[in-house]
């Protein structure tokens, strides 16, 4: 009975910790352009390494 006394709120404050990291990914806009980061994966430009096309 005892582990469930240590267990209970440990696991309440890893599931706040991951609440807030969440809530903070939100209110950081990393959310805000889903389409365009997918159509930035595709451009061509990324395609050149550190020497190439100097």
């Amino acid at each position: 009975m005892t582990i469930v006394l240590l267990l209970a709120p440990f696991s309440l404050m890893i599931a706040v910790t991951a609440l807030a990291a969440f809530w903070w990914t939100i209110r950081s806009g990393q959310y805000e352009d889903p389409k365009g980061d997918a159509a930035r994966i595709l451009d061509d430009h990324l395609r050149e390494g550190p020497g190439d096309g100097a």
